[in-house]
């Protein structure tokens, strides 16, 4: 009998890790060839870039520089059309590419060249696996800093999908990019142990200035969201000449599913009680993510009792809050573990950023739903009182990425485009060494304010 309630036990686990909530990532399919051929910035004739890059599911993505962005697909007559930004809406942009036979790109009335770069694949060791590598240079011989874009949590082969590898190069930067472990071509398991990830990332570097050699004036990190975490880490494994992150935590992971909780609170209505009550109850699921899915089912049990029937416990959604407090302890034990991808949750990112000492710049998304900015803001400032190498911008009212969004009546957000003036802050701080006086978009320099009579302070070479 016993042995029958192990079975049964086990086929519901594995059951239930069909529709759990998170899945173990797949490596990337094959972009589909007929799109593939299209993919590469293009300069117009009127000097414009528009990147045009593969998308995981069907169709490509046009990114100009100026923010705004839609996705393509093409019919089976040939045409295209497309929508704006990430939503279904039909967009007016004229924009079409051709066919792979005969690829005739053009927007906006305007005919573009697709540029060609050198690259160099490799591969290199990280810590215990096998990375693979490339290595984007502008054209011509002259020295250039090279960014070492750094990943988030996506779990697919930044080779394929980073754009930046196109950005940056078209406007003077080069650019390492190199898939994360379990991704792409790269050996391992995919993972989120920051200390794994910043071992990697600083390997990445040297690689990168090695490739590089004379041509490499600076070599630094550049990339966002999880990457707040890992180039801090990696900073103090390695020698960068800078580090650029973009929409990223300044506190713990645990911290990011707390903040996502108030904030699903708030949007629903509540306040006061229930924002502290919600409080005690991530802290709660924190322990039981935090230890592996071995501690802290009591004291859930005993807030789901306590408060259980209060008309906020509903909504309190999160990073995974929302997801443990719909299963049992006895489904948590079971199935959580086969989902634990290592992540460093109770991780301090104070230490890290205070030892960086090389020039940092973070830019924030100012309305960031994923990972709220407030305490990350607060913490930035208290450094940069500090350390006058860093360098903090706030993007007013957009979400993760440093996208502008559309709110409608239930709340849901329709993400539309990057933020005017992304793509030219990180373009000039990481080429140039320091931001332009002028604006970028609607952006905020929260630290160091910039003096108009001087523009903003030069950072250190």
């Amino acid at each position: 009998m016993r042995k029958v309630l192990v079975t049964v036990l086990v086929l519901v686990a594995v059951g239930a890790a069909a529709v759990f909530w998170w899945t173990r990532p797949e490596r990337d399919k094959p972009i589909d060839p007929r799109m593939a051929c299209h993919v590469g910035i293009y300069r117009l004739g009127d000097g414009r870039l528009v990147d045009i890059a593969p998308t995981s599911d069907e169709g490509l993505r046009w990114r100009a520089m100026d923010g705004r962005t839609g996705k393509l697909v093409q019919d089976t007559a040939g045409a295209w059309s497309g929508t704006v930004g990430w939503s279904d809406r039909a967009d007016t942009t004229p924009v079409s590419l051709g066919t792979c036979e005969e690829p005739a790109m053009t927007f906006e009335g305007q005919r573009g060249t697709k540029l060609d770069f050198p690259a160099i694949e490799t591969r290199f060791e990280g810590n215990g696996e096998t990375l693979a590598g490339r290595l984007v240079m502008p054209p011509g011989d002259k020295p250039v800093p090279v960014a070492v874009m750094v990943h988030g949590s996506e779990s697919y082969s930044a080779r394929t999908f980073n754009a930046f590898q196109r950005i940056f190069p078209a406007q003077g930067i080069g650019v390492f990019v190199y898939d994360k472990r379990g991704t792409g071509d790269s050996t391992g398991s995919y993972s989120q142990d920051f200390h794994l990830l910043a071992d990697d990332a600083a390997a990445a570097l040297k690689e990168a200035r090695r490739l590089a050699g004379a041509r490499a004036s600076r070599v630094g990190y550049s990339g966002g969201s999880q990457a707040g975490w890992i180039e801090p880490l990696a900073a103090q494994r390695s020698d960068p000449d800078f580090v650029a992150v973009s929409y990223g935590l300044a506190d713990s992971p645990l911290a990011e599913d707390r903040d996502q909780v108030q904030l699903d609170l708030i949007r629903a209505g509540f306040s006061g009680d229930a924002l502290v009550h919600a409080r005690e109850v991530t802290d709660a699921t924190g322990e039981v993510i935090a230890s592996g899915f071995k501690d802290g089912y009591d004291q859930v049990e005993a807030l789901k009792a306590k408060y259980g029937n209060e008309p906020w416990w509903g909504a309190m959604k999160g990073e995974f809050t929302g997801d443990i407090l719909a299963h049992s302890p006895m489904m948590l034990r079971l199935v959580g573990p086969f989902h634990d991808e290592g992540t460093t949750w109770r991780h301090d990112p104070l230490p890290p950023l205070r030892a960086v000492k090389v020039p940092l710049l973070w830019i924030l998304a100012g309305a960031d739903k994923e990972a709220p900015p407030e305490e990350t803001r607060r913490r930035l400032l208290s450094v940069a009182q500090t350390n006058p190498n860093v360098e903090v911008v706030e993007f007013p009212g957009t979400d993760h990425g440093i996208i502008e969004f559309e709110t409608a009546a239930d709340g849901e957000r329709t993400s539309l485009r990057y933020a005017d003036g992304y793509y030219a802050m990180l373009v000039d701080w990481i080429r140039d060494g320091a931001l332009k006086p002028a604006v970028y978009g609607n952006s905020e320099r929260l630290a160091p304010k910039a003096q108009p009579e001087t523009g903003a302070p030069q950072l250190s070479q």
